[in-house]
C-alpha cells in the first residue's frame, strides 16, 4: 500500500497583477509562489513540474495533442488521516479501523477504541483561558 497521495494542478498560464510587481518574468514568481504557498498550507508538498501530451478536440470532428504543464504534489498519507480526524469544533472524529473486512471477527482494541464520540447535544468543554 501506497504511503503517499498525490495531487496534480494544472501549472499558472498567466502572470497575475502584483502591487509593487512590474514585468512578467516578477509576477510570474509571485504566482507561482503564491500557488505553491496554497498547496503547502494545505500539507502537500512540490515534487515537480512535467510536461505531458493530452489529446483534445479541434474543430467539430478533429483530435490533436498538445502538451500540458502541471505541477505535482505529494503529502504523507498518515499525516493526512491525523489531520482528517480532527472534527470541525474540537470533537473528535472516530479513528480509522485497521480491522479485518467486514463480516469478519471485530479485532480487540482494548477500552478507549469502544469510547463514544461525544454526542451532539452536549457541547465540549470550553479550554482553559486563563493565563498561567
Amino acid at each position: 500500500m501506497s504511503r503517499f497521495e498525490y495531487k496534480v494542478v494544472p501549472a499558472p498560464t498567466r502572470a497575475e497583477r502584483h502591487r509593487g510587481l512590474k514585468g512578467t518574468p516578477e509576477r510570474f514568481a509571485q504566482t507561482l509562489s503564491a500557488l505553491l504557498n496554497d498547496m503547502a498550507r494545505e500539507g502537500w508538498d512540490y515534487l515537480r513540474a512535467d510536461t505531458l501530451p493530452c489529446e483534445q478536440r479541434q474543430g467539430l470532428t478533429g483530435r490533436g495533442t498538445r502538451d500540458q504543464n502541471v505541477l505535482i504534489f505529494r503529502r504523507d498519507r498518515i499525516a493526512d488521516e491525523v489531520q482528517t480526524a480532527a472534527a470541525p469544533e474540537g470533537r473528535a472524529a472516530p479513528a480509522p479501523s485497521s480491522g479485518p473486512a467486514p463480516g469478519g471477527p471485530a479485532p480487540n482494541l482494548g477500552p478507549a477504541a469502544r469510547d463514544l464520540p461525544p454526542r451532539p447535544d452536549r457541547p465540549l468543554a470550553a479550554p482553559d483561558d486563563r493565563d498561567g
